[in-house]
């Protein structure tokens, strides 16, 4: 077993074609420094100032291809998250056209957090625990055209999963030889669901341990945690809403309006930064599918989070 840094420059599509940047054993560990998806653009953002033009043709840089020896399709390869360091600052953005609730937040926002020793801070009222993790996780697909980092896919990718976090791993269906392992989208803290669109995106600092699991054929990826969810947020307890409609993104939509009002009437916050906060700290859970024709939605918010 090995220790390798994983080099640059970084990916930024899934395709078989990209050139390989590093290769891996069963065991070993790779170590690397991701970007946060603006690549760098919003830098020098302060509140209150403009947003700056993005070049979306630089967003979601990736680490990688890492090819994993032995890896055939029809395996299966494990990420270990053996280390995650958030770094100093992220942002949260609220896009438009994009998001949960688009048409109720039609324009640009975005919020710069100051990350501290494992928390941040959101208007002297809220203060969120940090739990870094990368929203894009994956192994190649076989595709004859490059995909877009975008949208997830039954090999991994844009998955935005919060809770493979420090001692979690995923298993990833390998679909090419070698598997073509690559990571990004590094995040600080994210509630389920990233309603806005975005968590706090932040780059980060980690170690990965890659192990090969030969014949372990899975039609998605799929995780294991090493202990409890949210240690420490739980106890305190929750306030939740409910959405309920007969589909499943209605009574989301529903359930997250109507955790934006109560966060209105009891913190005083304006819709726009109730959004924001939902995305990160917010938990969407499917409390209800069976009973026809209407689906039940919960947005639990942890009351821990409030001074």
């Amino acid at each position: 077993m090995a220790t390798h840094a994983v080099p640059g420059p970084p990916a930024r599509l899934w395709t078989p074609e990209h050139e390989p940047v590093l290769e891996v054993a069963d065991g070993d560990v790779i170590t690397f420094d991701a970007v946060e998806c603006a690549a760098g653009q919003l830098d020098g953002f302060r509140n209150g100032q403009p947003v700056p033009h993005l070049d979306y043709d630089l967003l979601y840089p990736l680490v990688g291809p890492v090819l994993v020896a032995g890896a055939e399709p029809g395996d299966a390869v494990e990420l270990e998250v053996v280390e995650y360091r958030s770094g100093t600052w992220g942002w949260t953005s609220v896009l438009e056209d994009f998001g949960l609730l688009a048409d109720d937040f039609p324009d640009l926002h975005v919020h710069r957090w100051e990350l501290g020793d494992g928390v941040a801070d959101f208007k002297g009222i809220a203060t969120i625990p940090l739990r870094p993790f990368l929203g894009v996780m994956g192994a190649t697909p076989d595709t004859a055209e490059p995909l877009s980092p975008f949208p997830p896919g039954h090999f991994g990718g844009n998955i935005d999963t919060r809770d493979i976090t420090h001692g979690a791993s995923i298993l990833l269906p390998v679909q090419v030889p070698g598997a073509r392992i690559m990571v990004g989208d590094p995040h600080a803290a994210q509630g389920d669901g990233e309603v806005c669109g975005a968590a706090i995106e932040a780059s980060l600092s980690g170690a990965l341990r890659v192990r090969l699991h030969k014949g372990l054929a899975l039609p998605a990826p799929q995780f294991r945690t090493s202990g409890p969810l949210r240690a420490g947020i739980d106890d305190a307890g929750y306030y939740a809403t409910m959405g309920v409609a007969p589909d499943l993104m209605t009574a989301s939509q529903d359930a997250v309006r109507a955790m934006i009002d109560h966060l209105g009437r009891t913190y005083r916050l304006d819709p726009l930064d109730a959004y924001v906060l939902c995305s990160v700290i917010v938990d969407l859970k499917i409390s209800e599918v069976v009973d026809q024709p209407n689906w039940v939605v919960s947005a639990y918010l942890p009351n821990s989070i409030f001074r």
